[in-house]
């Protein structure tokens, strides 16, 4: 393999994934591409993005869980009105459903009947997103790196870590961190990790640790990250939106 490419925070925005991948040149072949999460929820265009996820996997990507797809599977498959309500009401999760071609009234009647999981398996690109969802990853840890969705916790080895925990976490991994290895992360855009919100660069923390979450659905940038070199691709995302 001649390079790793981390990518991750896409959130529907499938044109700018198409984009980007045409312009860092992957090439499946000699390239190890690396998708760190939260390729669904807010953007017009999740269940494109999951096609496309699902095919970059087949081609030998791996592929990370981030806390939206966390979201998104406990809504479906718990069949409880308070993690569904989460998803679509706060999370973005009706966008998701647009992009099937749903409404959320389409799902009224399961949700009051309590048979919501049964009724999205008769949903059938619905349903075998959730099963290509079930395969992701929680981290990569290589010799020198590790990739992650959300980060690591301070003084826990990954492996005895809740991986809900990995997929999550913020302030206590940003400030806390002072392990040896590089830690590679999304989740966090990083205008809130360079406090300017108009500042969508990755992130370099003096901690060791890379944000390269750009904020593309909030009018951002989608970076493509090289490691170990740490050379960044990105594309911008010409139709701007509200980052609150």
């Amino acid at each position: 393999m001649n390079r790793i490419l981390a990518i991750s925070d896409i959130h529907g925005e499938l044109g700018l994934l198409e984009e980007l991948l045409l312009k860092v040149n992957y090439d499946p072949m000699n390239d190890q591409l690396f998708l760190l999460g939260d390729y669904i929820d807010r953007g017009p265009s999740s269940s494109g993005v999951l096609n496309l996820v699902s095919e970059l996997q087949a081609k030998g990507a791996r592929v990370l869980l981030g806390n939206h797809e966390a979201i998104m599977l406990n809504a479906c498959r718990s069949g409880l009105a308070k993690p569904w309500n989460h998803w679509v009401g706060l999370c973005g999760g009706e966008a998701t459903l647009a992009s099937y071609g749903y409404q959320l009234e389409d799902f009224e009647e399961a949700i009051e009947s309590n048979t919501l999981p049964s009724f999205i398996k008769t949903l059938p690109k619905l349903e075998e997103h959730l099963q290509l969802l079930e395969t992701f990853e929680i981290y990569i840890e290589l010799e020198d790196a590790i990739f992650v969705h959300g980060g690591v916790v301070p003084g826990v080895t990954i492996a005895e870590t809740d991986p809900m925990r990995l997929l999550w976490i913020r302030d206590e991994f940003h400030a806390g961190y002072q392990g040896e290895k590089t830690i590679i992360f999304g989740h966090t855009p990083t205008f809130n990790l360079h406090h300017n919100p108009t500042d969508y660069r990755v992130y370099f923390g003096e901690n060791n640790i890379i944000g390269i979450d750009g904020g593309a659905v909030f009018g951002g940038q989608l970076h493509a990250f090289e490691w170990p070199s740490r050379q960044i691709v990105s594309v911008e995302n010409k139709k701007p939106t509200s980052n609150e």
